[in-house]
């Protein structure tokens, strides 16, 4: 339950109140396919090119590719139709209540609703609503919480972190850290709330859970649940499936670049159109919020020893290890990170009985098939030069609704995913375990 302080700090809260957008992407001529195939390059230069050149894709592993294409465009060989109607679903992702389908009851919630244990996480919150419950807990827990500016983005948002500690020098004396974000791909809500489930988690166990007030003790955490604040926002406001951040492009009316392809390890530039959902800039750190990260870990927190980063995503149910950007390269301590990858995926999967596959991220990435198709990647630059220990988990689901999980799905993958974070500190603070 909520402690005293933030039932007093919490009563302030209501639901924001959002400006119906002038415009608002519209996709019911769209439906999202499922190739089931080993030959991705294949599908789109075979199957989607020959038809259309819009299209965007979803996710793609060993066994199948999915891609958001429009209808009545001619047959697309080996559809597996994965999500016909498109805005309904969307609809479906946002608050219950609502103006127009996109903007929030201006009604102030009830004390009761606002200090129930699972308020927060009832619906998908937006930026502001998540930067307000963070002042709260900054608030509540101030031996705890500190709330640090990471970098400030194109549209001039701030990208905040919670630094999570007791500050204890003598438990930590080097600084002992674990690096945790979320929403590097603006649409991939799951990821933002997951993310805060586990602030919420850590410090509402601190002193009550033995794991917890041991984590707390021992363990420095950063902590960014949202690391793309501009993308983030346009989600809400005019286009629930933009992926990018919201700088401008060397191309005039396609702003945005994938943040996830713009750190300087292995970084490349890629053949796709600066209006591409995986366009890369044109040199690395060119996203502003991979330059921030890098600066905000390597100046502001360059004392610090980080042991372990966790970056999350959606969808497909994957644990990842290094490296994306090509698969004959072989990470250290390969087969100790192999064991640490399935030992994630069996915490997962004893908390709630969900499968998530263990693979190196190339091949998610597609880099087997197609080179380049990692480069530049956060979970290879933070493992190549700051974390001994890196991963990205791809949560739920498998397909069904990809990027546009119902709200019902926030607390049960929160749960999973929050399994999968106490083994990896447990692993952390003791690697014989």
């Amino acid at each position: 339950m909520w402690g005293a302080a933030v039932r007093v700090a919490i009563s302030a809260i209501s639901l924001t109140s959002f400006v119906v957008a002038d415009y608002v992407r519209d996709y019911s001529g769209y439906q999202v396919c499922r190739f089931h195939t080993s030959e991705k390059s294949n599908v789109i230069k075979d199957v989607v090119s020959p038809l259309t050149k819009d299209f965007d894709i979803w996710t793609r592993n060993a066994d199948f590719i999915d891609i958001r294409l429009p209808k009545n465009v001619g047959d697309f060989e080996g559809c597996e139709v994965l999500v016909n109607d498109l805005n309904g679903v969307i609809e479906d992702t946002y608050p219950e209540k609502k103006h127009q389908g996109y903007a929030a009851d201006t009604e102030q919630t009830s004390f009761d609703a606002l200090t129930s244990a699972d308020f927060f996480f009832h619906e998908f919150r937006d930026l502001d609503t998540i930067y307000t419950w963070l002042d709260l807990l900054e608030r509540s827990y101030p031996d705890l919480v500190t709330i640090e500016l990471v970098g400030e983005t194109y549209e001039g948002r701030q990208m905040k972190a919670l630094h999570i500690s007791t500050n204890n020098v003598e438990s930590n004396p080097d600084k002992k850290t674990i690096i945790i974000n979320g929403g590097i791909h603006a649409r991939e809500w799951i990821s933002v709330s997951s993310v805060c489930w586990t602030i919420y988690q850590l410090l509402t166990r601190y002193g009550v859970s033995k794991k917890e007030t041991y984590y707390l003790d021992h363990l420095d955490f950063l902590v960014i649940p949202v690391f793309n604040p501009d993308g983030y926002v346009h989600t809400w406001m005019h286009d629930r499936l933009w992926r990018k951040n919201r700088q401008e492009t060397i191309m005039p009316g396609c702003p945005g670049i994938d943040i996830d392809h713009s750190f300087d390890f292995h970084w490349e530039p890629t053949d796709e159109f600066p209006c591409s959902e995986e366009y890369s800039g044109e040199k690395p750190f060119e996203a502003l919020e991979a330059l921030s990260l890098n600066h905000y870990l390597n100046i502001t927190k360059g004392a610090y020893k980080i042991h372990g980063y966790l970056d999350f995503h959606s969808y497909s149910q994957e644990i990842l290890y290094p490296y994306a950007y090509s698969c004959d390269a072989l990470p250290r301590d390969f087969e100790n990170l192999l064991e640490l990858s399935y030992g994630l995926a069996k915490a997962i999967r004893n908390k709630s009985g969900k499968y998530y596959k263990v693979t190196p991220s190339c091949k998610d990435r597609g880099s087997d098939i197609i080179p380049g198709m990692g480069a530049g990647s956060a979970l290879d630059f933070m493992y190549h030069h700051r974390a001994h220990w890196a991963f990205q988990l791809k949560l739920r689901d498998t397909g069904n609704k990809g990027f546009l999980l119902p709200p019902k799905h926030i607390v049960p993958t929160g749960k999973e995913i929050y399994a999968a974070v106490r083994y990896f500190c447990s692993f952390i603070l003791d690697p014989e375990l």
